[in-house]
């Protein structure tokens, strides 16, 4: 491939000099060169061959390439990396670009851990002015990452790279149509469930990698496929504790309704305010979007929309899109991560159970947003319908007064006024308690529990109670570690989420040793999100 100079080093189009591999994506390979003609050191993307495509196949992917390349190669901004030259050498496309003196951002927070507010707010802010060129220009980017963030040594200059698989308006996209790109952790919900698309899922995106950036971890990051699913488009969004200096710009990127979201221009606004003030603003108000103080980690989706019926606020937090929309949802976001994973991922395994005899891939259609305006009767009926389980969870339905979603092989064991749901061994344990409202409310009860934590709990450590919402009611989340009830148990940790509605106090909590910590906050997220009263 390409032409041998001296020293046996291949030559690119008789002018570029590929020296050393810096890197490899999904896509390529990334190469240290040299142009030869004007003496600079340059990178050099090479796309790599797909054996699994026939011959018109692979010619139609190489025409892409290069037409979308030279789509890109048009973008000028300095944040966006410079696409110098497009070159062709025997049927397959070479993209010549500058070289970053640095590495990515994905190295640096694993070398050197997360960043301070400051440094994720101007590389936010440098990234949102490139957005805004890239989107300008009819180029949505659709893999914004750490790993696609480059840092210049020196200048710190934060450089958007690896337009791989970005879409240009007006020309075919660069994978075939119907396939799905991009990482999970970083994928919008629209496009996670196979919705529209548009430059606001770059935008969620970052809010992603905004959070990445404060924390070292994506917030939608889970042991599985199909924990990283749930998360981006069922569970409720809990930012980091890192991200509360830039919580009003990170709530507003990771608004699951694109049509919410913040924009790029008023996002990168933010940022530019907290780096000049040390505050970050509040976004303007529009129409249906929550504005106000910040709620403590939990990200405002369409289930923050106050609704007007009997009852009081609907204890569903799908209800605004309807249950059944939401699990056809998770079941197309499930088939199209499977297809994307393509290595021994069974989409079956993937499939949403809905509670009535098995996995259904046609659930009947559910009602749109607009079917639920005004139409509070017919929202409430419908949020006290029997919740949906995700693949291997299956739903209880408690003769306490209530049903939720629970993990297969947790056995339940009553106690008193609490219900708990165990796993094999106790390694995994859920408990509910309902009540009548209490002094205080949530907040109250919870701040009372944890001022009594050292004698319930022993060990007890790292507490912390944050007033929180529920479906537009208060609420407050308390999370804790503790040394076990006893030695054999090890240290534990425990996740606990305690509501008001309809003049009852509910409480949900999860607690597991301290190495499962993620496990159970999946199995608290998926209890807190299915959990239905009767």
């Amino acid at each position: 491939m390409g032409t041998e100079g001296e020293d046996g080093v291949r030559v690119i189009a008789g002018r570029y000099r590929l020296e050393a591999r810096l890197g490899r994506g999904g896509m390529g390979v990334v190469w240290r060169a040299t142009d030869r003609l004007l003496g600079r050191q340059v990178a050099v993307k090479e796309l790599v061959p797909d054996d699994s495509l026939s011959a018109e196949e692979a010619r139609g992917r190489r025409d892409r390439t290069l037409r979308e390349a030279r789509a890109v190669a048009q973008l000028s901004h300095p944040h966006i990396i410079v696409v110098h030259d497009v070159v062709e050498e025997d049927e397959r496309p070479f993209i010549v670009m500058e070289l970053i003196d640095g590495g990515s951002l994905a190295d640096r927070i694993a070398a050197h851990g997360p960043v301070e507010a400051h440094e994720a707010a101007r590389i936010g802010a440098d990234l949102l002015g490139a957005l805004r060129a890239a989107h300008a220009a009819g180029v949505l980017h659709r893999d914004i990452k750490p790993a696609n963030v480059l840092v210049e040594s020196g200048t710190g200059r934060a450089v958007l790279t690896d337009f791989g698989i970005a879409q240009v308006a007006g020309a075919t996209t660069l994978t075939e149509t119907g396939s799905f790109v991009g990482s999970p952790e970083y994928t919008a919900p629209e496009r996670m469930s196979g919705e529209r698309t548009g430059p606001a899922s770059d935008l969620w995106s970052l809010g992603a990698l905004l959070c990445t950036a404060l924390s070292g971890e994506s917030p939608f990051r889970r042991d599985s496929l199909g924990g990283i699913l749930h998360a981006v488009v069922f569970a409720d969004i809990r930012t980091p504790p890192q991200a509360a200096p830039l919580l009003p710009v990170v709530r507003g990127l990771l608004e699951r309704d694109p049509e919410r979201r913040l924009d790029a221009a008023e996002a990168e606004r933010m940022l530019r305010a907290y780096l000049e003030t040390g505050r970050t603003p509040a976004a303007p108000a529009r129409d249906g979007y929550l504005r106000g103080p910040a709620r403590n980690g939990y990200t405002p989706t369409r289930a923050d929309l106050p609704r007007q019926g009997p009852g009081g606020p609907d204890p569903d937090p799908a209800a605004p899109l309807g249950r059944d929309r939401r699990t056809r949802s998770v079941l197309v976001a499930a088939l199209l991560v499977a297809a994307m994973a393509g290595a021994g991922v069974s989409a079956a395994a993937l499939l949403v159970d809905r509670g009535g005899g098995g996995s259904g891939l046609l659930p009947r259609p559910g009602p749109t947003v607009s079917d639920t305006v005004g139409a509070s009767a017919s929202a409430s009926a419908t949020a006290r319908d029997r919740p949906s389980a995700p693949s291997g969870y299956r739903v209880a339905d408690d003769p306490a007064g209530f049903a939720l979603a629970v993990p297969e092989g947790f056995t339940r064991v009553p106690q008193g006024e609490r219900v708990f749901y165990v796993s094999p061994g106790q390694t995994f344990r859920l408990g509910i308690r309902i009540t009548g409202a209490q002094p205080g409310g949530p907040l109250g009860v919870l701040r009372r529990a944890a001022a009594k934590g050292a004698q319930t709990h022993p060990g007890y450590r790292d507490g912390k109670v944050t007033e929180t919402t529920r479906d537009g009611g208060p609420a407050a989340l308390w999370e804790f570690t503790w040394s076990g009830f006893t030695a054999a148990e090890g240290p534990r940790h425990t996740y606990d989420l305690c509501w008001e509605d309809g003049g009852k106090l509910y409480d949900v909590w999860v607690s597991a040793p301290v190495g499962k910590a993620r496990e159970a906050r999946e199995y608290f997220d998926v209890a807190v999100d299915t959990f239905v009263p009767e």
